[in-house]
């Protein structure tokens, strides 16, 4: 591969590790060619872009994006798959499904909103993990509770001040 083929490798990952902001690196080595057909086939099915390179291109890939970790530097050895996704959990969920079916995807690293987390024993923490959405959703969901209730208890209380004092003594 000639120079000029590698640099442009690496700024295609540097742009995908910008723009999604959320990747998984793996180890899918010694898996078959119908596994790893298996494997892309569900990412592309779930929005999750895979993306396999040289362990050197990886590295040089995420100082051009701006990252500078060393944790995820220690896991470049050995074959390496990067699985990118604009939902952090979204790639945990998938590695979860697929372990069902053998014991690959292992999970080398991961880096989430700028968090690094490293080993396959995170694995059920990112699963589990929200999105941003997700989180605005429930404090969203949360303000409104409130407010619900005591709606709920005007209209029961025939919508009189009387019924709602009667919902707010209730509620104290």
């Amino acid at each position: 591969m000639r120079k000029e083929e590698k640099q442009e490798i690496v700024q295609a990952l540097a742009e995908q590790i910008k723009s999604y902001g959320n990747f998984y690196i793996t180890d899918t080595a010694d898996l078959s060619v119908e596994k790893i057909n298996g494997i892309r086939r569900r990412c592309f099915e779930q929005d999750i872009v895979i993306q396999v390179a040289k362990n050197s291109l990886i590295e040089k890939a995420l100082i051009e994006a701006g990252i500078d970790s060393e944790e995820l530097k220690s896991v470049l050895k050995g074959a390496s798959t990067l699985l990118f996704s604009e939902s952090g959990n979204a790639p945990a969920k998938l590695i979860k499904q697929l372990r069902k079916e053998g014991d690959k995807p292992v999970l080398k690293a991961a880096y989430i909103q700028e968090t690094a987390f490293v080993g396959d024993n995170q694995l059920d923490a990112l699963v589990n993990l929200k999105s941003k959405d997700e989180l605005v959703a429930d404090i969203i969901a949360a303000l409104q509770s409130p407010a619900k209730n005591v709606i709920s208890a005007l209209q029961s209380g025939g919508n009189t001040v009387s019924g709602l004092l009667k919902a707010l003594e209730d509620r104290g």
